[in-house]
């Protein structure tokens, strides 16, 4: 049973509430969008939002030097049953064995962490998929997907864990290009100028609200990933995290962006290049051909811009 069902009364919210408003701004708010107005961070003090059954999956390639840091952070977060999933593409500096180590380390008492090797470098997409199946093998209520560059701050995670808490909001995105959201000092014109434009050009072309189409930092429900249908998608780069966009609105589910800064790799060299660039261009009408005909099972379709949380403190960088 997923634990949001499990919720305590009102004196036990796990949010100090501060306002998130949808995009669409007008004084007369329809049902949904009422919804949306207890968005906020979490509250230290409750314990339900503690005990989330959380996964986090992520992929890696090359990330000795992060690696151990990124671990220690997110257990370090004050989340009693929180899981690490690390899918490790056979690195050849070393970073399975060094999640292995890792591993050893965390499982001592419970099983926290698992990490899954894969022969040979075969994607940001299927590496994805390996650790959502992994995460809901295992029990988890939420999936969190991140990089391991320290591009997402963990600490995120638990300002996304509180707008699901006050919203059931199936997808929370950590967003850039919301209100709020910004980018790296460091990163160049061009850099950002290409990362706008393709966000831009994926909207346009598959007619979606989403305004980070290719953020790799979400929240998923169980239920969301379920419904899905994992063994559905395609994608194996980049275009991945468009891929997962575009059937989160075409499903209909309920998605909320959160802004996020989103920090430059401090260590190692970025993975997309510009062959991966130019492939996302074309592939993002096969998408829109291969998932012409999924439709929703039982939602309404949603005819209002999507919610943006707007009322959040930003987390601390590291």
């Amino acid at each position: 049973m997923n634990r949001l069902e499990d919720r305590g009364e009102q004196q036990d919210h796990p949010l100090r509430s501060e306002p998130a408003t949808s995009t669409r701004r007008h004084d007369s708010r329809s049902e949904d969008e009422r919804d949306f107005a207890s968005a906020g961070t979490v509250d230290p003090e409750s314990s339900n939002w503690r005990r989330a059954a959380l996964a986090v999956v992520v992929p890696t390639y090359n990330e000795s030097d992060n690696l151990e840091e990124l671990v220690d952070s997110l257990f370090s977060l004050p989340l009693k049953d929180l899981k690490l999933v690390i899918v490790d593409d056979n690195s050849p500096d070393g970073t399975g064995a060094l999640a292995e180590k890792l591993a050893q380390r965390y499982n001592r008492v419970d099983t926290r962490m698992a990490v899954i090797h894969r022969s040979e470098k075969g994607g940001l997409g299927t590496a994805y998929i390996a650790g959502f199946q992994r995460a809901l093998a295992d029990g988890a209520d939420f999936v969190v997907q991140m990089d391991a560059d320290f591009s997402h701050c963990p600490t995120y995670i638990l300002q996304m864990l509180g707008v699901v808490f006050a919203t059931d909001m199936d997808v929370v995105i950590g967003s850039r290009y919301v209100p709020g959201g910004t980018l790296d000092e460091n990163w160049n014109w061009w850099r950002s100028l290409l990362s706008k434009w393709a966000n831009i050009y994926c909207r346009t072309v598959l007619k979606i609200q989403v305004r980070d189409m290719t953020a790799g930092f979400k929240l998923w429900q169980r239920s969301a990933l379920q419904e899905i249908k994992l063994e559905t998608i395609r994608s194996n780069g980049y275009i991945f995290q468009v891929e997962m966009a575009y059937l989160c609105e075409k499903l209909g589910f309920r998605v909320i962006e959160l802004p996020i800064h989103f920090e430059d790799r401090r260590v190692g060299q970025s993975k997309m290049n510009l062959s991966v660039k130019l492939e996302s261009i074309w592939r993002v009408w096969e998408l829109l051909w291969r998932h012409r005909k999924r439709v929703s099972g039982g939602r309404a379709p949603l005819t209002q811009p999507r919610p943006v949380v707007t009322g959040g403190r930003p987390a601390p960088h590291r």
